[in-house]
């Protein structure tokens, strides 16, 4: 177990890890000053309790789990870990530059994106590389569009029912959520095809422990 355990280990991309830590660190850093000032957030009547509390645990989530049950058998899986800081971080972005006010595609283009990296992120946390495309999209279009639909709950329950926005939100939430699953499925084959050329081999070292037993398993 030792040997497998060294073999999952792999160095850190400086160019991933610089970019993790700074958008944890300018996520932090955004939360705190829309917490201080709503008005210059421009989020003040949409949703910024619920985005300064869930925003933090969603980003350090990963960390967490990697800390507290694969650390002591795997490298830390920075790319997933940006992906995943990255979309909690581009909304934020997004709305201090009052993009999504000034810019009418803005919104569209984050539920696609932003689904998009967070079911590549489950995809390559939760499947091994040597997966069938058909299992990766099943997985990317299941994650995808649950997500989708939560996001779009949890939206409608903190600010939207009380916004004039409700009024045409049917078709928002429709457009939204086929966007998002657009995206998990591009993202899901994004990510197949670069298992199959050879990369992400190192993005979910904690697979790789239970893929060789599973191997060893298989009667020869």
């Amino acid at each position: 177990m030792t040997s497998v355990a060294v073999e999952t280990r792999y160095p850190p991309p400086p160019v991933l890890r610089t970019a993790d830590i700074a958008a944890k660190t300018g996520l932090l850093l955004l939360v705190g000053l829309a917490v201080l000032f709503p008005g210059m957030s421009h989020l003040d009547g949409k949703g910024l309790a619920p985005r300064a509390i869930s925003y933090p645990l969603v980003a350090f989530a990963i960390p967490f789990i990697w800390f507290t049950w694969w650390r002591p058998r795997a490298s830390f899986p920075w790319t997933a870990d940006f992906l995943v800081t990255i979309v909690c971080f581009s909304d934020m972005f997004g709305n201090f530059l009052n993009l999504y006010d000034t810019i009418e595609p803005f919104d569209n283009i984050l539920h696609f994106v932003n689904t998009g990296l967070l079911a590549a992120a489950v995809i390559m946390l939760t499947m091994h590389r040597t997966s069938s495309l058909g299992a990766v999209l099943e997985r990317g279009l299941a994650f995808g569009v649950s997500a989708a639909l939560v996001w779009e709950i949890a939206e409608y329950f903190t600010f939207l029912r009380w916004s004039p926005e409700r009024m045409g939100a049917y078709a928002d939430t429709l457009s939204d959520m086929a966007l998002g699953a657009l995206g998990s499925v591009l993202a899901a084959i994004w990510v197949y095809a670069l298992w199959r050329r050879g990369y992400l081999a190192e993005v979910a070292p904690q697979l790789e422990l239970a893929q060789q037993e599973r191997v060893d398993e298989v009667p020869r």
